[in-house]
């Protein structure tokens, strides 16, 4: 792969990876939309090992204390917030790991790659974050998090393995419909990222490990540092914009681009 084209696909997944846009949306479109070859395995396990980077370096506490509680309920230990928070990021990545599983066996995931499907599902769940934002009340915070809600939005979370629902965006929605503050829906979201991410990584790369050569090694390697840095850059946007403004701006691009799409499959 030339490096405009690693530093193309590196981006793209850094910035939607956490994002409520669909980074695997963007990434199918890219070779739809430009003519391009597919980035292959090997840079889809590169650029989620950049994005997981990413947001364990940008959530660092909360992953310490999440790393300290999954010790703590190794050793039988349930009654510390560490553990308890541990306890809930594992719940929450319970459904989704099922349903990919599911998804990969019966093939289904390769047929739900299309313009048409992506069109839909940016303009459905475009309006669904947009009516959850609205509507969702700003009582809870993360520390608040109970296993009856992770539980909630773990389900939620396995409906984003429909390509241009947004992993970040679906999360995020159930968050605010259960009445979590934007920041917190948001930092909830992205915590839940991180077993889901390691979880999908790891299935990638077992696949890939036989194959892998040096000069995918190298573009593996390049795609990673780009998307780690590009990752990076969009949670520390997105967490200072949630600030003062709500999830309306990201609502408006997903339906521009989910009519877009549906006008490009249909015509």
């Amino acid at each position: 792969m030339t490096l405009f084209h690693l530093f193309l696909v590196a981006v793209i997944q850094g910035l939607t990876e956490f994002l409520p846009v669909s980074s695997s949306g963007h990434l199918i479109l890219l070779p739809n939309l430009t003519g391009l070859d597919d980035q292959g395995q090997v840079i889809d396990v590169a650029v989620h090992v950049g994005t997981l980077g990413a947001v364990i370096l940008y959530f660092w506490t909360d992953v310490k204390k999440a790393l300290i509680g999954l010790g703590q309920l190794l050793r039988g230990k349930l009654a510390t917030p560490d553990a308890f928070l541990a306890l809930c990021l594992i719940i929450a990545t319970i459904p989704v790991v099922i349903a990919g599983l599911a998804l990969k066996l019966t093939g289904l995931d390769d047929m739900l790659r299309s313009t048409a499907v992506i069109g839909w599902t940016m303009l459905i769940f475009g309006l669904v974050l947009y009516w959850t934002d609205q509507k969702g009340e700003t009582t809870r915070v993360t520390e608040g998090w109970t296993l009856k809600h992770a539980t909630i939005m773990g389900l939620w979370q396995a409906v984003a393995l429909i390509p241009g629902t947004s992993r970040s965006g679906i999360t995020i929605s159930a968050a605010r419909h259960l009445g979590y503050a934007r920041e917190d829906a948001a930092r909830l979201a992205m915590l839940m990222s991180i077993p889901t991410i390691l979880a999908s990584g790891t299935l990638l790369g077992i696949e890939v490990a036989r194959t892998a050569d040096a000069a995918s090694a190298r573009d593996g390697a390049i795609a990673a540092v780009f998307a780690f840095i590009a990752a990076l850059l969009a949670l520390v946007f997105m967490m200072r914009l949630l600030r003062s403004v709500s999830f309306t701006p990201y609502v408006i691009y997903r339906c521009i681009l989910g009519v877009i799409l549906l006008w490009i499959a249909y015509t």
